[in-house]
């Protein structure tokens, strides 16, 4: 195949064009993939009868999160005030449980190198009661999620369920390993990334605020949930 050098130079200047739109169409679709990550609250799974309740125990369940910037990251826990599941067999139809947002801990930061003003800042603790720092735990000391469905996709266990942190309810999915004998039940969850900023949590937000520069905090949120419940 023949190109003339006229039609060679055309193409050579439209082929930046075609790359910037490319790249362009890259970027919306990964906007639309993160804004669509977590869906409107779906309604709560109902228990049977024959059901059998599971109580959570909280010195056993957490959830673990990974939070970034540019060029560091945080870790840390978040622990449960109380938690119910139900399951009949060895399948769960229902379960509801109350985070307590005041129980937030970072595990990589040492006292001596700021772990309280840390945990403070995403508390929101520390602020004047107008101020809006990441949950601001003060207007919103519990966070929740209740089980709307289990189902199977591709050989893995996927636990729906309406999360609510700051007031806000959505729907997220999660893939699991899900146990349940006659005197326990354990969900163990892989890792899943939550946008905050669909719960409203915007503080240093690059897709929320314009003027932060490099000093902002990314969107995506890393948790593993680790739950374990015992036969009421």
């Amino acid at each position: 195949m023949f190109i003339n050098s006229k039609n060679h130079i055309c193409m050579k200047k439209l082929l930046p064009s075609l790359l910037i739109v490319a790249f362009l169409s890259m970027n919306v679709a990964c906007k639309g993939d993160k804004e669509n990550q977590a869906g409107d609250a779906a309604a709560a799974a109902d228990a049977s009868a024959e059901a059998v309740a599971y109580n959570v125990d909280t010195t056993a369940t957490v959830i673990e999160w990974t939070g970034s910037k540019q060029v560091a990251s945080h870790h840390g826990t978040i622990k449960l005030l109380t938690g119910v599941v139900y399951a009949k067999g060895k399948t769960i139809e229902s379960g509801n449980f109350t985070i307590n947002m005041h129980s937030i801990e970072t595990t990589d930061v040492k006292p001596e190198d700021g772990k309280a003003d840390l945990e403070a800042h995403l508390k929101g603790t520390n602020m004047d009661e107008k101020s809006d720092h990441f949950f601001n735990v003060k207007k919103y000391p519990e966070g929740k999620f209740e089980i709307t469905k289990i189902s199977e996709e591709n050989g893995k266990t996927m636990v729906e369920g309406n999360l609510t942190l700051k007031g806000t309810t959505k729907n997220v999915k999660f893939p699991a390993t899900v146990t349940v004998t006659d005197t326990d039940v354990s969900i163990d969850s892989e890792k899943f990334v939550i946008d905050r900023t669909q719960w409203k949590i915007n503080y240093a937000s690059k897709s929320v605020f314009t003027d932060l520069g490099d000093k902002f905090i990314n969107d995506e949120i890393e948790l593993v949930v680790k739950l374990k419940a015992k036969k009421a």
